[in-house]
């Protein structure tokens, strides 16, 4: 008996050390989106990191919009996710704080509206009465258009017209849209292959330049059940993040393997090397950013309630920063409402 339970004991610890036999039989369900915006994704989809560090099986699903991931994780199709604000914001309110958490950031940056070179815009006023796209109704591109048009008094005389990313690029080719608000490598391309101009770089609009474009999120009952695991993941989060940071042709390389594989061709070198060098990947989720980024949601009406709603609680950084300091890094101030 006694061999029995130290031969168990030496098994987890080598479990633990290699990183696979603990988790061997768990699937974990990972969305995201096919954009320069969610790197760590795409690295870590094309060289299967996640798979070897966290030792379980990762079924990974692409989605046109955040929308539609924040769905399938309510859905319980999924278990983590790579979203941007809005939607992570809008499922986390209308479910009262249960079925998400933040568990790190992603990406900041990467995302502007370009207008048409001959569509007559030289200044916020000349939108008026334009035709303006974003990737999805309520989404995070839509929600940074509508304040920022709000800010220049435009709230009305702007058609916003909510058009899936691939589809905003065909229309503004036919001379069929002005402007879109998108994220790369969307904006690259309109400037690139569409007749586009850069309008707005959204780092202009925030505090040195940091918001959180892409953030990942954790179904709240499969991080209460899987904490360890999850904890593997965001370890792999890190070091993925550090890696594209560290190397980043070699990064751009394996995110547009990924990119062919799901798109059906790679961007061209030119391309993608614009529209990386907007990005920061980050696994800072930026909370103040976030925090201010709810509040814009609530004032355009796309969360309910009569008062801003506490959206505080949504950060659950306790893994990132006890990953964080077993590598000796700075940890992750979270807001003052939120316990460690």
């Amino acid at each position: 008996m006694r061999w029995r339970l130290l031969a168990g004991f030496y098994s987890v610890i080598l479990s633990l050390a290699t990183g696979s036999p603990a988790f061997a039989d768990t699937v974990i369900r990972v969305g995201h989106l096919p954009n320069l915006t969610h790197p760590q994704a795409l690295v870590g989809r094309a060289t299967g990191e996640f798979e070897k560090n966290a030792g379980a099986k990762v079924e990974w699903t692409a989605f046109n919009a955040g929308a539609s991931a924040m769905e399938a994780l309510l859905a319980g199709e999924l278990d983590l996710a790579y979203v941007g604000p809005s939607p992570a914001l809008n499922v986390y309110v209308r479910s009262k704080g249960r079925v998400l958490r933040v568990v790190a950031g992603a990406a900041s940056g990467g995302v502007a509206l370009v207008v048409r070179k001959d569509a007559g815009i030289r200044n916020p006023a000349d939108l008026k009465g334009k035709r303006v796209a974003v990737p999805g109704l309520g989404n995070t591109q839509d929600v940074a258009l509508r304040s920022w048009l709000k800010a220049k008094g435009l709230d009305s005389g702007v058609q916003v017209m909510p058009v899936k990313n691939p589809e905003i690029f065909t229309l503004f080719r036919r001379k069929e849209l002005d402007a879109a608000w998108v994220p790369e490598p969307w904006a690259t391309r309109l400037i690139q292959e569409a007749g586009g101009v850069l309008f707005v770089d959204e780092r202009d609009l925030w505090p040195e330049g940091k918001f959180p474009s892409t953030l990942l999120v954790v179904r709240t009952d499969f991080l209460v059940k899987n904490r360890a695991l999850v904890k593997r993941f965001v370890a792999t989060h890190i070091g993925l993040t550090e890696a594209i940071v560290q190397k980043p042709d070699e990064a751009k390389r394996n995110i547009n393997a990924q990119l062919t594989k799901l798109m059906g061709k790679p961007l061209p070198a030119a391309l993608l090397d614009e529209a990386f060098s907007g990005i920061a990947a980050t696994y800072d989720p930026i909370p103040g950013a976030l925090l201010k980024a709810a509040r814009q949601a609530w004032e355009l009406k796309y969360l309910p309630g009569a008062q801003p709603p506490d959206v505080a609680p949504i950060f659950d950084l306790s893994l990132l920063n006890e990953a964080l300091r077993e590598r000796g890094k700075p940890l992750i101030a979270v807001p003052a409402t939120v316990k460690r």
